[in-house]
């Protein structure tokens, strides 16, 4: 989950570790197709919550469609503060940004069409904490949520199993990122209130991470 950083340059050097190496670069182009995809498969929502918005590093490909407002929450007040120093006029004139939890939104019941979450969910390992979450989301969004995060059923999300089974063995250092079971994350939304619309992986049958597009039940 983001947290607050604190200074400015801790926020550089968190940008600077996720999101300028090479793989990271061709991770968010990736990251970016798949974003794409999920809003077409929400109806291209013309009022859109990013939380967290961390960097700001989804804001162009949100901003791409003319008429969307995008409304950018995060725990950090220097996140945003770098975020918005980070994007084009053009972007920036797009976005309005306010400070919040996820799992206490400071907007009202229905109050946009979509929440695009995409840096969240894989660090929470609690099921009772998704589930809050997902109850606020499914309070603050009038028709879809878009979750992102690292689930089993692929090559990576083995082969991280049997690592981490050696690691625990030799290392007590606690972890920031789980692999959740689809079926339990997926029971977690229809507990919520919501119906999967689709999924996308990021390498089907291999990577672990993958978006779900969810639409409120009964819409």
């Amino acid at each position: 989950m983001n947290k607050p950083l604190g200074k400015e340059a801790n926020v550089e050097e968190y940008v600077r570790r996720h999101e300028h190496t090479l793989s990271r670069r061709l991770s968010l182009w990736r990251d970016a197709q798949l974003a794409r995809r999920a809003l077409r498969d929400a109806g291209e929502p013309g009022l859109v919550l990013d939380l967290p918005s961390g960097s700001g590093r989804f804001w162009p490909v949100l901003a791409e469609h003319a008429n969307r407002v995008i409304l950018a929450a995060d725990p950090s007040t220097d996140m945003l503060a770098f975020a918005e120093a980070q994007s084009s006029n053009e972007v920036r004139k797009r976005i309005r940004t306010f400070q919040s939890s996820a799992f206490s939104i400071g907007l009202s019941a229905n109050a946009v069409d979509c929440i695009f979450c995409m840096r969240l969910f894989h660090h929470l390992a609690d099921s009772e904490k998704r589930g809050a979450i997902l109850d606020e989301f499914h309070r603050v969004t009038r028709d879809t949520a878009i979750v992102a995060l690292w689930v089993d059923g692929n090559v990576k999300s083995w082969r991280r199993k049997r690592q981490q089974g050696r690691l625990d063995v030799e290392v007590s250092a606690p972890r920031n990122r789980y692999v959740v079971c689809r079926s339990d994350i997926e029971s977690e939304f229809a507990q919520a209130g919501f119906r999967i619309i689709d999924h996308h992986d990021f390498l089907p049958g291999y990577d672990m991470w993958r978006v779900y597009v969810l639409r409120k039940a009964g819409r």
